[in-house]
């Protein structure tokens, strides 16, 4: 079974605060990648590679926000 994600909206819920990470394995790479390139806050995404190919995407909030 192939589940088609909205990374999209997993973006604007990580950028939001709903969710504290968004994990992408190497199957959904390719998907995900123009997604996070045209994403305006995109250099708040910071990735942490993991095992088996796994990156784990998370926000940075800047200090001076007031979220």
């Amino acid at each position: 079974m192939i589940i088609i994600k909205d990374y999209l909206n997993l973006l604007d819920q990580l950028r939001d605060g709903t969710i504290s990470e968004l994990v992408v394995t190497p199957d959904e790479f390719m998907a995900f990648q123009p997604v996070l390139m045209d994403f305006p806050d995109r250099k708040l995404i910071i990735g942490e590679a993991g095992r088996e190919g796994k990156v784990v995407y998370r926000f940075e909030h800047n200090e001076n926000d007031t979220n």
